[in-house]
């Protein structure tokens, strides 16, 4: 079980269907949609679930200030930012450079919101932030960092429950996942599908498409994962313990690095929106839909399977993209 305090932010549960148009592509699967690109936060989208416990967090430290972290089209850093502003707290965000010449999709939504803006490059990244929170706490605030993505031990538990969420829902249908494919990056959506999938008896198997490959070999996303999802089950005295083993990951498509749109991309999200009327985004659920694609057309799954794609949001990003995506 699961007895962490946790603050709602979203509209759960998000809706779980068939995806009927897309399956004639592929009649020799059973093919399933889970739209957390419906959790309501400021356009929606998987980071929502992961602010509710990390926001909780920090309400029971007495923090004042919110700080996080991301990309310019960061679609964790509008939920966080949306979140503080619902609760009445300060919000500094920590955005990668370069700059954008355009201000538009998830960075207009930043701006929208009121969030503080600070600029940082890569290789600066811990100084800025604890630069930040230095400045902060002298002018007498209380400044609480969730880091990239809200992938800690605490963000975990949004996908623990979130898996309770859908086990619910499969046994009021009736129906059988036999697989459930997402996009993997910053660990914590995959840490927590892990750990409830241990803590409900599910039988799921879980596979992560990696959005982006490994900077460092001595700290790669798998480590991370299992790391988290090992902290997580700690602080609920689980005896849970999570090895290489229990982490799923596919390279393959993130070749051309983050954020970049390749062809996969492109073709991926005008397949989905012209059969489903269903919006990816170009940098994450794309990315890994496409691969998802793929991995059916070369038989990965045996056939008759039943699987679900876990949509993790992002549609704010194509305004951003627009030019290389149409």
């Amino acid at each position: 079980m699961i007895d962490l305090k946790y603050c709602p932010l979203g509209f759960f549960p998000t809706p779980l269907h068939k995806l009927g148009n897309l399956n004639s592509n592929f009649p020799d699967y059973k093919l399933f949609i889970k739209r957390d690109d419906q959790t309501g936060l400021a356009l929606g989208g998987n980071k929502t679930r992961k602010l509710e416990y990390l926001f909780q967090d920090a309400l029971d430290k007495d923090s004042d200030t919110i700080i996080t972290l991301g990309a310019p089209q960061s679609n964790h850093c509008r939920q966080t930012a949306a979140a503080a502003t619902k609760l009445g707290l300060e919000c500094h965000l920590l955005l990668r450079e370069p700059k954008p010449m355009d201000i538009n999709g998830n960075y207009l939504m930043d701006k929208m919101l009121g969030a503080y803006i600070h600029w940082f490059q890569q290789e600066e990244m811990k100084s800025k932030e604890e630069e930040l929170i230095n400045h902060l706490k002298a002018e007498g605030k209380k400044p609480y960092l969730i880091p990239i993505g809200g992938s800690n031990d605490i963000g975990t538990f949004g996908y623990a429950r979130a898996m309770k969420e859908i086990k619910q829902q499969l046994d009021e249908t009736g129906e059988k996942i036999d697989y459930i494919v997402f996009a993997s990056c910053s660990g914590g959506t995959h840490s927590g599908m892990i750990l409830g999938k241990k803590l409900f008896n599910l039988d799921h198997n879980i596979i992560g498409i990696s959005i982006t490959k490994d900077i460092d070999p001595e700290n790669t996303l798998q480590d991370h994962i299992i790391k988290i999802t090992n902290e997580a089950a700690s602080l609920i005295n689980s005896n849970i313990k999570v090895n290489k083993n229990d982490v799923v990951l596919i390279d393959g498509y993130n070749d051309a690095g983050y954020g970049v749109v390749t062809d996969l991309e492109k073709h991926t999200l005008s397949l989905l929106a012209k059969k489903e009327g269903i919006f990816l985004d170009p940098v994450y659920s794309g990315r890994a839909f496409g691969g998802f694609l793929d991995l059916m057309s070369k038989n990965y799954f045996p056939k008759g399977s039943t699987i679900l794609f876990w949509h993790t949001g992002g549609a704010p990003a194509n305004f951003h993209y627009a030019d290389q995506i149409l």
